[in-house]
């Protein structure tokens, strides 16, 4: 474990955080699966960063722009009390933000696990010495089936809400 030199408060005390997480999403249409990961991922670290994917960003990887502004969901990140601080992630290289931030471990959803993108993420990050974390995805929740609630919900059939 390295000392990334990065101090915060506990208890009105500055401390030296020695392992720091990183917790990357779009964090759109935040639910009870967004909050299990930055949970899960405070438990194993002692200073935890949340990556907020930009606007671009999250059309770039999924193919369209999140519900909630970036400005709202950095604010509804930033206000978990499981997260130390938030950062606006812009790049689609997680090493090139790994540069930017300097965390010790990244934490991702299970459903990256052996995948060819979670392998990359893997060798990528073992050049550099971070860990890569995965948690499981919470299944019965997700903002894609949320985005797809709303659709049918705003769809002709059932008019405008």
């Amino acid at each position: 474990m390295r000392d990334t030199g990065i101090a915060f408060t506990v208890g009105g005390r500055e401390r030296m955080a020695h392992r720091v997480g990183y917790a990357p999403g779009v964090y759109d249409l935040f639910h009870v699966g967004h909050l299990n990961i930055l949970r899960h991922a405070r438990s194993q670290c002692d200073y935890l960063v949340a990556g907020v994917v930009s606007d671009e960003m999250a059309a770039l990887a999924k193919g369209h722009r999140p519900v909630i502004p970036l400005p709202e969901r950095l604010e509804i990140v930033r206000s978990v009390r499981y997260v130390d601080a938030a950062f606006v992630e812009t790049v689609p290289d997680k090493v090139e933000t790994w540069q930017q931030v300097r965390f010790d471990v990244i934490f991702k959803g299970d459903d990256w696990r052996d995948t060819e993108r979670g392998e990359r993420l893997e060798r990528d990050f073992a050049e550099v010495g971070v860990e890569v974390v995965y948690f499981p995805y919470t299944v019965h929740t997700s903002s894609t089936q949320l985005r797809r609630a709303l659709d049918t919900l705003v769809s002709p059939q059932y008019g405008a809400l």
